[in-house]
C-alpha cells in the first residue's frame, strides 16, 4: 500500500504521534505534547533531523491533536502531500468483545467510552483524541487499535480470577492485561533477533518482556504467544509504578472505607495517582531517584528497593510458569535508559542463569535495534530494545485497510 499513516497514541496527560510511510515504514514526522491538561502543556515536533518546540494553551487532548496538525502544518511534513490512508489510535481497553483492529464508527467510539470504567486514567484520553481526530481528519478511515488485544488469548488459568465463573462473564471481569501493543512488538523483535529463520527455535522461545515506564508492567511468552500478564482487569493490578501501587490486598480498599472514611473515588485517587514511586519517596521520576539514592536519601533507597523486589518477583515467577527462560528484554522509558535499574534487577537471578555485562550494560543503546546486555555465552540472553508502537498500529492499520 502507498501512501502514509498518522498515529496518534494519547495518553493520560500527552499525546505522542507519527506520521509513517505505509510500505517502508520510515518515521515521516513524529513528536510529543506533554504535560496535556496543564498550563505548562509544550509540543515538540520532529522533521527528520529539525525539531521545532511550542506552548500549547491549556485545553486538553482536544487542543493538543488540533496543535499537532497545526504543526504538521507549519513545519512539515505536509499532511495533503503526504497521501493519508488511514489514522491509527491506540485505545488502551478494548473489553471482552474489541481485541482486533477495526475501523472506528460512532457504535465503536461509543463502546470505548463504555469500557472507561476499566482504564479511568486512559480510555477518556484515547476517545478525547479520536473525536477531534475524526473531525479535523475526516477523509480517510480512523483505526482503533488495542492495548489488550495481545492478551485476549490468554490460558484461563491466567486470564480469569477465583470468583464464580458466571458472576465473572455477567460483568466481563477477567485479567485483560495492558501495553499489549509494546509486548508484541518487543516480543516479535525478539523472536527475530534471537530466533532468526529458525522456525523450531521460535517455536519453542521463552521470553520475559519488562516495559518499564511510568506504567509498568511484566509478559511471559513462549512462541510468541503470551502466557501470562501483570496487569489485570485494570492497569493497576502488578508492578510498583510510577504513581499506581501495583498489586495490594484487595482487603486495604475495605479498611480504608471503613475504618478510615475514604470513601470509593478517594480510594481509587490514592491507588491509581498517589501511590507507587511517587506516593512511597514524592517523585515518579526513576532519574530524581536515582539521583537522590547517589546522595544518601533513605526514602529513595527504600522507594526503589520495593520496585526492584517486585521485578524480581514477577521474573522468578514466570520463569517457572514458562518451565525455564532464555531471555529477558528491557523496553519502554526506564527499561530502556536506567542501566543501573537492569543491574539491580538481575543481580539476585543469577540462579536463573541471568547476567548482565558492566561494559554492555552501559554501551549507548541504539535506536531502533536490540542491544544484548548478557555476557557472551550466558545461559540467558538479556537485552534491551526499543518499543515502536506507533509503527506497530501504523502496520496493522494497513494490514486491516489492505
Amino acid at each position: 500500500m502507498s501512501g502514509s499513516v498518522l498515529v496518534f497514541n494519547a495518553g493520560s496527560s500527552s499525546v505522542k504521534y507519527e506520521l509513517i510511510d505505509a510500505g517502508s515504514q520510515a518515521v515521516l514526522g513524529s513528536g510529543l505534547c506533554e504535560r496535556v491538561g496543564r498550563p505548562e502543556t509544550v509540543l515538540h515536533h520532529h522533521v527528520g533531523t529539525a525539531a521545532f518546540d511550542r506552548p500549547v494553551p491549556n485545553g486538553g487532548h482536544t487542543r493538543a491533536v488540533r496543535a499537532v496538525l497545526d504543526a504538521f502544518a507549519e513545519h512539515g511534513p505536509d499532511l495533503a502531500s503526504a497521501g493519508i490512508v488511514g489514522v491509527g489510535h491506540r485505545v488502551v481497553m478494548g473489553g471482552p468483545e474489541l481485541y482486533a483492529p477495526v475501523v472506528i464508527t460512532d457504535e465503536v467510539l461509543s463502546a470505548i467510552d463504555a469500557l472507561a470504567p476499566l482504564a479511568p486514567l486512559h480510555n477518556p484520553a484515547n476517545a478525547a483524541a479520536i473525536r477531534i481526530a475524526r473531525e479535523l481528519v475526516a477523509d480517510v478511515p480512523h483505526v482503533a487499535v488495542f492495548d489488550t488485544a495481545f492478551f485476549h488469548d490468554l490460558p484461563p488459568a491466567a486470564a480469569h480470577y477465583a470468583i464464580s465463573p458466571e458472576f465473572a462473564t455477567q460483568h466481563a471481569i477477567r485479567r485483560y492485561g495492558f501495553h499489549g501493543i509494546s509486548h508484541e512488538y518487543v516480543s516479535q523483535t525478539v523472536t527475530r533477533h534471537v530466533a532468526g529463520d529458525d522456525a523450531t527455535a521460535a517455536a519453542g522461545l521463552r521470553q520475559i518482556v519488562l516495559h518499564l515506564g511510568n506504567g509498568a508492567s511484566a509478559s511471559a511468552v513462549v512462541g510468541g504467544r503470551p502466557v501470562e500478564t501483570s496487569m489485570g482487569l485494570t492497569p493497576l493490578e502488578g508492578l510498583v509504578m510510577g504513581t499506581r501501587s501495583g498489586d495490594i490486598d484487595p482487603a486495604v480498599a475495605f479498611y480504608l472505607h471503613r475504618e478510615v472514611g475514604m470513601d470509593i473515588d478517594a480510594i481509587d485517587h490514592l491507588l491509581n495517582y498517589d501511590s507507587g514511586l511517587v506516593g512511597m519517596c514524592g517523585t515518579n521520576d526513576v532519574r530524581d531517584i536515582q539521583a537522590r539514592i547517589t546522595d544518601g536519601d533513605a526514602g529513595a533507597r527504600a522507594a526503589m528497593d520495593l520496585y526492584v523486589h517486585r521485578l524480581v518477583k514477577y521474573v522468578g515467577a514466570y520463569a517457572a510458569v514458562m518451565g525455564g527462560i532464555d531471555v529477558v528484554c528491557f523496553t519502554a522509558g526506564i527499561g530502556e535508559n536506567d542501566a543501573v535499574l537492569r543491574a539491580e534487577v538481575c543481580a539476585p537471578l543469577g540462579f536463573l542463569g541471568i547476567a548482565i555485562d558492566p561494559v554492555r550494560n552501559t554501551a549507548p543503546a541504539g535506536a531502533d535495534t536490540p542491544q544484548v546486555i548478557s555476557p557472551r555465552d550466558a545461559p540467558v540472553t538479556v537485552l534491551v530494545v526499543p518499543t515502536q508502537e506507533e509503527q506497530s498500529i501504523a502496520r496493522q492499520v494497513v494490514a486491516l485497510l489492505s
